[in-house]
């Protein structure tokens, strides 16, 4: 299961009380995606995941302007990244729920495990006005182990992310980016209905920013390692934001 999200911060939404709540289920097909998922042996398409099909690939997603100044997603490499996420991983508030901390072979453990796959989940910079300060995962939630505990309708597309420095957190940084990355996604992946995220019930700022970012809470899920707040932004309800 990856990881909870880490530092964020709040903005002005309230922390939501958990619940039990569902959605209602549809019937998915069993694509070539989802035979993968299940364990056949129909392969899903292997184009590495900065140019994923499975994600439409975001190393070809713009940057944008947003109130906190230019943003782009930047898909990683490890000779170049390394060593500054692997240092924001051994921030002791974000190993608290990334679990990562510990020398650098355990970082690039993570990201080999998505850089080496077929492409479902991709790690990616955050860039803002110039500068790497935030680090990110934009995964296929519906071909994705979380799968199992909600239920996923197709090409649900989750995010993953922490703030890496100490300076961009609490002033609201981490709403604005969170909304910014969810429009990202939905501008790129037009088959995709909702952005979902599933941080950790008490990283109580991470869950506020994603409310304070669009997203509505959905239902509290049992997570292997955690219990987690089901968060969803709905491409229906984008106007109304």
């Amino acid at each position: 299961m990856p990881p909870a999200d880490a530092h964020t911060d709040p903005g002005t939404g309230p922390a939501p009380r958990a619940g039990t709540g569902a959605e209602e289920t549809v019937d998915l097909r069993l694509t070539a995606e989802l035979l993968v998922l299940l364990g056949e042996d129909t392969p899903a398409p292997r184009y590495g995941p900065a140019g994923s099909d499975l994600l439409d690939r975001p190393v070809r997603w713009r940057p944008v302007t947003t109130p906190a100044g230019v943003f782009q997603l930047v898909p990683v490499r490890p000779e170049r990244d390394l060593a500054v996420i692997s240092r924001w991983m051994n921030d002791p508030a974000v190993a608290a729920f990334w679990e990562l901390a510990g020398a650098e072979t355990v970082t690039a453990g993570h990201l080999a495990s998505q850089l080496d796959g077929d492409g479902r989940s991709v790690p990616c910079m955050g860039v803002l006005s110039g500068v790497p300060m935030s680090y990110w995962e934009i995964y296929r939630a519906d071909l994705d182990p979380l799968a199992r505990h909600y239920p996923a309708r197709p090409h649900d597309t989750g995010i993953h992310l922490l703030i890496g420095e100490v300076d961009d957190r609490g002033h609201g940084v981490g709403t604005t980016l969170i909304r910014a990355v969810a429009d990202l996604v939905l501008d790129n992946r037009p088959l995709c209905a909702r952005v979902v995220a599933e941080p950790d019930l008490r990283n109580t700022p991470s869950v506020a920013a994603f409310l304070s970012a669009g997203f509505r809470y959905s239902a509290e899920v049992e997570l292997p390692g955690k219990r987690a707040a089901l968060m969803v932004r709905d491409r229906a309800h984008r106007t109304q934001l």
